[in-house]
């Protein structure tokens, strides 16, 4: 029986309710903004200064004038868009160097682009993850691991979250059965703590599992030595979208992945290319990030994060404060003092472990810095 056009008015009208009812209504909101500092714009067109540390803009390079320039040359030579998938129309030259330029900063043979970093865990997993294979994912791994572990045709296991000793045993199991495809995050989204490379690297050597790292939020590391991942077929998943201050994804692979990637991944295949400026952008990031001044902005990044976390991994700090109702309000009281720092509950996060997640970046100040900690202290939560 088919569903009429007023079951589907119940049915949207019914979900939005349930939603509204659970207290977890959401809305965009618009900040208009430069780097860190901006303001937020109410409904009512009101705007407020903030100090945003919510963004994953790690190193303050979407604001960086060599991003700009590169950008703005990209668009005068080659214009606004890529006019179609690259298969269909073509590289610009900014593709192919922005893709061996990946290549050479992550020490592997190729990079595929993809439009956005979750596009590319999708294609990566869908891909690789064929029918016969087994997929062991992390259980605290990023929504687009999930969905791309869930597009593939594989069978999927999840691993209690950095567990190495369970690990190891579905690996195992699943190894008896089939190849098997090991997929992690290298630092994790809401809690910002950091893989052990070394040792999952080890247990894939062992069972002779690929390795599927997503990179996304690792600006301060963990960063593998080839020696840690020798012997081992690993793809690296990144973002221009983050660190580097630009919009898209990569995959950073052997050649013969790289080439079933360019002929049998869905989200690459079938979709228009990387805009010129977005590539040219994300070049010119990659060579900030690999040479002297890149070396700067991680060690402003590791201050800032050590005055707020001595020792944390990540500039992602989170701040668990148990029920949503307490997060919402810390959130809004922050908001109060100018700055943005998000309430993170569920379903994002497990009930009873809602949270602020502070971002930081090397592009804020000290002075900003000092004020995100009084206002916490004044709060009286755990910083």
């Amino acid at each position: 029986m088919s569903r009429s056009a007023g079951d589907w008015d119940a049915w949207l009208h019914g979900r939005l309710a349930a939603i509204r009812d659970e207290g977890r209504w959401r809305a965009h909101r618009e900040l208009d903004s430069l780097g860190p500092r901006g303001h937020l714009v109410g409904p009512d067109g009101e705007r407020t200064p903030v100090v945003n540390f919510a963004s994953n803009d790690y190193l303050g390079l979407s604001a960086h004038p060599a991003l700009a320039a590169a950008a703005h040359e990209a668009i005068d030579r080659w214009g606004t868009g890529a006019g179609a998938s690259r298969l269909v129309t073509g590289d610009r030259p900014v593709h192919e160097e922005l893709e061996a330029a990946l290549a050479g900063w992550k020490g592997t043979e190729r990079a595929v682009l993809f439009p956005t970093g979750f596009a590319a865990n999708l294609g990566v997993l869908s891909t690789l993850g064929t029918a016969g294979t087994t997929i062991v994912s992390d259980a605290l791994n990023h929504a687009s691991i999930i969905d791309g572990a869930r597009l593939a045709r594989a069978d999927v296991a999840i691993a209690p979250h950095a567990d190495l000793s369970a690990l190891d045993e579905a690996v195992a199991k699943a190894s008896a059965h089939g190849p098997v495809l090991v997929a992690a995050d290298t630092v994790f989204s809401m809690d910002g703590d950091a893989l052990d490379v070394a040792a999952t690297a080890a247990l894939c050597r062992r069972h002779g599992a690929l390795l599927v790292l997503d990179e996304a939020h690792a600006v301060l590391g963990p960063e593998p030595t080839a020696a840690e991942l020798d012997g081992v077929e690993v793809v690296r998943v990144g973002t221009l979208s983050k660190a580097l201050g630009s919009l898209g994804g990569f995959a950073a692979c052997s050649s013969p992945v790289a080439d079933l990637l360019v002929n049998a991944a869905r989200p690459a295949i079938f979709t228009t290319g990387s805009t010129p400026a977005d590539a040219a952008a994300a070049l010119a990031a990659v060579g900030i990030v690999a040479g002297a001044e890149g070396h700067e902005l991680r060690a402003t990044l590791r201050r800032h994060v050590d005055r707020l976390r001595p020792g944390h991994p990540s500039p992602i700090v989170p701040v668990v404060l148990g029920e949503e109702r307490r997060a919402v309000a810390a959130a809004a009281a922050l908001l109060d003092e100018g700055l943005l720092v998000p309430a993170i509950r569920p379903p994002t996060v497990a009930p009873g472990t809602s949270r602020l997640r502070v971002t930081l970046s090397a592009a804020h100040t000290d002075d900003e810095v000092d004020r995100l900690l009084a206002a916490l202290a004044h709060l009286e939560v755990p910083s």
